[in-house]
């Protein structure tokens, strides 16, 4: 028998060990076209994924030199049947403005332009700067001089050490304080801007206050916020002026006992993880957590707002087509409040989005994350057709999740210019509302055939899914989107109200809520919903949702007509399981093959002299007690449904259930969520409450 000796099968092993790695990462590395580095040159010809050995060619350094590069190659090779892949290795991109896509970045069908990550590693396109040059000052605060700020060229209202977000001092450092009585407007009120001045509770402001004009009173309107900066203090500080009027409405404005909030306050400052920027010196102050230091805690604040746009010519019908982003995160996009305030609307709509595509088709996000923006993270808007979100992440935003429409689109637009037939699939949407607490997880606005679902929609204050935006019967371009499989919870969590873990408002043909799982929906004071068809709602069918533990209703209708709402599981509502606001002489719902579960309270709340149609229900009170059906409910039963294990929120039905009696079909609400084999993000840590 033949020998060899153990170093000889060492050396055997090394080299079969190189080849293999080299072997996949060229396999992995087959069709990319262009190379981006942070360690490349924008003059270097960007076909390798490292630079050469005299550093004379290798990739290239910026996105904008890739997306450049990818132009020249389009143009090169017109007919081209493969795609263009442009491939980032790892490390951070920071940006100097927004990164702009038009038509001359377009792909076709069979050759897309696709920019993605480097197997294996991590690509982050980022808005913010970091932040280094710490001193350590008293109390063991750091401290740095921003030479930008002080000169009026940066200004930010967000920072973010370890990869999490830090606020500003703000009072009271927890809960609210309360207007203490209206005064009405200042005589130097504009015309129709609403009150500007407001009582406040002695001791809450101080007319002292360094830097009193960035201060930011955060009004909490009843479905919305508002953010006013202050122009006068009068009266040992209890007559407050403010720059811009909030409204005179009774859902907002500066109103006796409605809930603000001081921020930004520097005499506030003194909690870990608190920081202040003295935008008149440039001094940014951050309060470290215990363990953070300056050499181990990277810290990021925010300078771009918007940081890609994709941008199509409607004028022209001249759209962006087929360009991909795979596996990339994009962060820390900048807001600020303008020096005149801001007075939200409803869903807080009018504060951007980190990323903002019109007139964009057949456009693809994968594997991507859009995580610590002071906005809404991604906006479909005007003209969008046919594009894919799957498999992303939106997280820790200072607004909502994803936009999908424009709330400004008029009924009569043309169809090719209406956004529609997109698809939000398999994404993680959570920790919404951090600056914008009236911000939506998904928003779904005049807009048509779109679809949300196997979504994952958490830690919102105020609603999870909207669809919709027409109040009342007027035309609307709001049909046949479908809502389904999504598990959508903790909204709401007792800081506005009026909202809903769905929310939907006027015509709505076609639209179908299906297969969702709702829970842990509550309000501060009233309409903390699981399903809210709200203003004008019709057209809408309402099927096999399991929606529990919500405040006080898990179906409300306000208005509308021609929904139907079946075979669906309601249970454990706090207060009344179903409502009806304001019925007409039309049928507003058909309710029908629903299970409702609950153990105190009435079932019914609100007004049901008529608008509705109800059979073949089940209705089980625990808790025993006369049950009260609705006057004209027919062939409806009480009786025990007899769940696994209610209290432990088990669902399923044992055999023999008398749902079998009203013809209930059994649902499998545990596919509601992100699909299997979503691995990503699936143990958040956890994070304090922005508004509490």
């Amino acid at each position: 028998m033949t020998s060899v000796s153990t170093t000889a099968l060492a050396g055997t092993f090394a080299i079969l060990l190189v080849a293999a790695v080299v072997g996949c990462t060229s396999a992995a590395d087959a069709g990319a076209d262009i190379y981006v580095s942070t360690n490349g040159n924008d003059n270097w010809g960007g076909k390798a994924p490292q630079p050469n050995a005299d550093k004379t060619d290798g990739p290239l350094a910026t996105l904008k030199a890739a997306q450049q590069a990818a132009r020249k190659l389009r143009a090169a090779q017109p007919n081209r049947g493969k795609p263009i892949v442009v491939m980032l290795r790892g490390g951070t991109y920071e940006l100097d403005d927004t990164l702009v896509f038009t038509p001359a970045d377009s792909g076709t069908k069979d050759s897309p332009t696709i920019f993605k990550a480097f197997p294996g590693q991590s690509v982050l396109i980022s808005g913010g700067r970091a932040v280094t040059g710490w001193k350590i000052v008293d109390k063991g605060w750091w401290q740095v001089a921003l030479p930008e700020v002080a000169a009026g060229k940066w200004n930010f209202s967000q920072l973010f050490a370890g990869d999490q977000r830090r606020y500003r001092p703000r009072l009271p450092e927890k809960g609210y304080y309360r207007i203490a009585g209206d005064v009405g407007p200042s005589p130097s009120a504009k015309p129709g801007t609403g009150t500007n001045r407001f009582r406040a509770a002695p001791g809450n402001i101080n007319p002292d206050w360094h830097n009193r004009s960035d201060v930011e009173i955060v009004l909490m309107n009843s479905w919305s916020s508002s953010r006013l900066r202050i122009t006068d203090v009068a009266e040992n500080g209890t007559l407050v002026t403010v720059v811009r009027g909030a409204s005179d409405q009774w859902w907002s404005g500066l109103r006796a006992n409605r809930r603000f909030i001081m921020e930004n306050v520097r005499e506030a400052l003194g909690r870990p993880g608190q920081w202040y920027l003295d935008r008149t010196s440039g001094v940014l102050t951050y309060i470290p957590l215990e363990g953070e230091t300056p050499e181990k805690t990277p810290v990021t604040a925010p300078r771009v707002e918007c940081l890609l746009r994709i941008a199509g010519d409607a004028e022209a019908r001249k759209w962006v087509e087929h360009v991909e982003f795979h596996g990339v995160t994009f962060a820390y996009a900048n807001w600020n409040c303008p020096d005149d305030g801001r007075v939200l609307p409803q869903a807080e709509l009018d504060v951007g989005s980190a990323i903002v595509a019109e007139g964009a088709r057949n456009c693809l996000f994968k594997d991507c994350t859009i995580k610590h923006v002071g906005q809404y993270a991604l906006e479909l808007g005007a003209a969008c057709k046919q594009n894919t979100v799957e498999d992303c992440e939106l997280l820790d935003l200072g607004g909502g999740g994803i936009r999908l429409g424009r709330p400004d689109t008029p009924a009569e637009t043309a169809e090719e210019l209406v956004a529609s037939h997109n698809t939000v699939r398999n994404c993680l949407i959570a920790r919404g509302g951090r600056m914008h607490p009236g911000a939506i997880g998904a928003w779904i606005g005049r807009t048509f055939n779109n679809t949300v679902e196997h979504c994952d929609i958490f830690d919102f204050y105020y609603t999870g899914v909207n669809v919709g935006w027409v109040w009342g019967y007027g035309k609307s371009l709001s049909h046949h989107n479908t809502v389904s499989f999504n598990h959508i919870h903790k909204i709401g969590q007792g800081t506005l109200s009026d909202l809903g873990g769905i929310y939907t408002l006027g015509t709505l043909t076609g639209t179908v809520l299906s297969n969702n799982l709702i829970h842990d929906v509550s309000a501060v004071r009233y309409q903390g919903l699981g399903i809210y068809n709200d203003e004008g709602s019709n057209g809408v069918l309402v099927e096999n949702n399991l929606v529990y533990d919500v405040m006080d209703g898990c179906y409300h209708l306000h208005y509308g007509k021609d929904n139907i709402v079946r075979n669906n599981i309601f249970a454990f509502s706090a207060d009344g399981q179903i409502k009806i606001t304001r019925p007409e002489a039309h049928r507003g719902f058909h309710f029908t093959r629903n299970i409702v579960y609950w153990d105190r309270g009435p079932l019914l709340t609100g007004d049901f002299t008529g608008g509705y149609q109800m059979d073949h229900n089940l209705y089980w009170l625990t808790a025993g007690g006369r049950i009260e059906p609705a006057k004209n409910d027919r062939d409806s039963i009480i009786e025990d449904p007899l769940f696994v294990n209610p209290e432990k929120r088990n669902f399923r039905l044992k055999p023999g259930s008398p749902a079998e009696k009203i013809g209930f079909k059994p649902f499998d609400y545990t596919q509601a969520g992100r699909l299997k084999g979503f691995t990503r993000s699936t143990d958040l840590p956890p994070e304090p409450r922005a508004f509490d």
